[in-house]
């Protein structure tokens, strides 16, 4: 019994040493060096062709509150430390889990966005990827209705995606 005791005691302090260890590292602002500052957010546009009109700047207005709300970072109309523009290059719906009727359960909403991150820091952390993000509804549902609750939901798993890509050198 005493042996496990002390495993349990060496294991905690090799956690609380790795941890320690990480330096500019916190659960909610991710690696973010001291000496970023700031970060430019550009307006993304609805380039898709779809949804909404107002999609583009419902989608730059979540990002720039998430980056407020999860980070140190000040918002800077331009030449941020960090700079973020892009577009949303997609919006799609399909159908979904057919039935024996030839008919569908369920429509899938997927919206893509295309990101284009530059570190003035370090030029090496600079990428442009896409993200995608979907969320089904009841093909009963019109998708003008089903939209009011599918966008925050899906904006939300992309900005957290984008955010994590930011702020990870893992």
């Amino acid at each position: 019994m005493k042996l496990k005791i002390n495993n349990t005691y060496f294991l905690l302090i090799i956690i609380w040493i790795l941890c320690a260890s990480c330096g500019v590292y916190s659960f909610n602002q991710g690696s973010i060096g001291p000496d970023v500052k700031t970060i430019s957010i550009a307006n993304f546009y609805n380039e898709s062709g779809n949804g909404p009109p107002n999609l583009g700047q419902t989608f730059t207005e979540s990002l720039k509150s998430y980056y407020q709300q999860n980070s140190r970072l000040g918002i800077v109309k331009d030449n941020g430390d960090w700079q973020l523009e892009g577009r949303i290059n997609g919006w799609n719906l399909a159908p979904v889990a057919p039935q024996g009727d030839q008919t569908s359960a369920f429509t899938r909403l997927t919206i893509n966005v295309q990101v284009k991150f530059t570190n003035t820091k370090d030029e090496k952390s600079s990428f442009e990827q896409g993200f995608s993000w979907y969320a089904d509804f009841a093909a009963s549902e019109s998708p003008q209705a089903a939209e009011g609750r599918l966008i925050p939901e899906i904006f939300e798993k992309i900005i957290f995606n984008i955010f994590n890509k930011t702020t990870s050198d893992w």
